[in-house]
């Protein structure tokens, strides 16, 4: 089979966003004063998935269910949140709409039983960043996932918004990214990234973007790759004391080719490369880095199967890495806080 150069004519999507994935919309909704937000990402319909968790200290719910063996071959959405454990419970305000609405898994129909959404979710540490969490017994976390799944639409704000409210990139304001693409022959593939990682997404000693190289249409600076550099063990703008669990970055991809709960998986595993690319270093024991891939199934998987797979999955890990960066270009910072914006040159 004669490997062609399919991305020659490749181009983001019309809003250069995950929604640009037919069949799907984005909700988040963000607490300033708690300096933290919830980000769902929502089919219109029942969504085969995968998940891939990498970093050393994940906080995750019901990733278990997303293994190809298992039963459930289908998610009703996926929740990103901050709020680190408190933050878990987004996904039962989420779960409390899509039930209400009828949505969900159901092994009994019957009247009188209520469907079971499934909502794979992960979380990020932002406890830390100065926000009032004075919430004693009432975390705001299951009311923001209800308020972002009915918000749910084509467009989202990037930077300090969603679960990436509160983030941290490094030494810099971290928040919410996203990007897509859209091949010469049609497959759409996007991202959404929350970035709160331990490791620095600019090289040492300047601005740029370890993202760069993959950069397009000038989306996060247009400053090019020349800056691009680093000696063994020089991490520039990485955080000076990570603190296990105190990281993370948590990202779902999503296309609209048919996927296989196990291609799904692979697709997953592939996109975290995104964050080697955009992120330095990464997976590292402070940081709970997970990704989840979703198939909206809108197009028939091209033959050679295995091969569209590959070319998806590559995709995938350079758009999320585009996306990583768009979303630390974007953010706003608070007082004490730089963004990237504030950095010199």
């Amino acid at each position: 089979m004669p490997i062609m150069n399919q991305n020659l004519l490749a181009a983001p999507g019309a809003r250069n966003l995950i929604t640009d994935v037919p069949g799907l919309r984005v909700g988040q909704a963000s607490d300033p004063t708690a300096r933290t937000g919830v980000s769902v990402i929502l089919p219109d319909d029942r969504a085969v998935a995968g998940c891939d968790v990498r970093g050393g200290g994940p906080g995750t719910r019901e990733t278990d269910a997303l293994a190809p063996e298992n039963l459930v071959d289908a998610v009703d959405a996926i929740v990103l949140s901050g709020g680190s454990v408190y933050g878990l419970a987004a996904a039962d305000g989420v779960v409390a709409w899509l039930g209400a609405q009828g949505r969900g898994y159901g092994l009994v129909s019957a009247g009188g039983v209520p469907r079971s959404p499934v909502v794979p979710s992960a979380i990020l540490y932002d406890l830390a960043n100065g926000g009032d969490k004075a919430w004693g017994e009432d975390p705001p976390y299951r009311r923001l996932g209800r308020e972002a799944v009915v918000a749910a639409g084509l467009g989202f704000e990037l930077g300090t918004a969603g679960a990436g409210h509160g983030a941290m990139a490094g030494g810099l304001k971290g928040g919410t990214g996203s990007a897509s693409i859209v091949s010469a022959d049609g497959i759409t593939v996007g991202a959404l990234v929350c970035v709160n990682s331990f490791g620095s997404v600019v090289a040492p000693g300047g601005r740029t973007f370890w993202a760069a190289p993959y950069e397009l249409d000038g989306e996060f600076g247009g400053l090019g790759s020349a800056g691009l550099r680093a000696g063994p063990d020089e991490w520039g703008l990485a955080k000076s004391d990570p603190k296990a669990r105190m990281n993370t970055t948590i990202a779902c991809v999503a296309t609209d080719i048919a996927l296989t709960p196990a291609q799904a998986k692979r697709v997953a595993i592939m996109a975290q490369d995104g964050l080697a690319r955009a992120i330095r270093p990464v997976h590292a024991p402070f940081d709970g880095d997970v990704v989840f891939a979703l198939s909206t199934a809108r197009q028939a998987m091209p033959a050679p199967a295995d091969y569209t797979v590959a070319r998806i999955g590559a995709l995938a890990a350079d758009v999320l890495a585009r996306a990583t960066a768009r979303g630390v270009h974007a953010a706003a910072p608070w007082n004490g806080v730089r963004g990237w914006r504030d950095l010199p040159g």
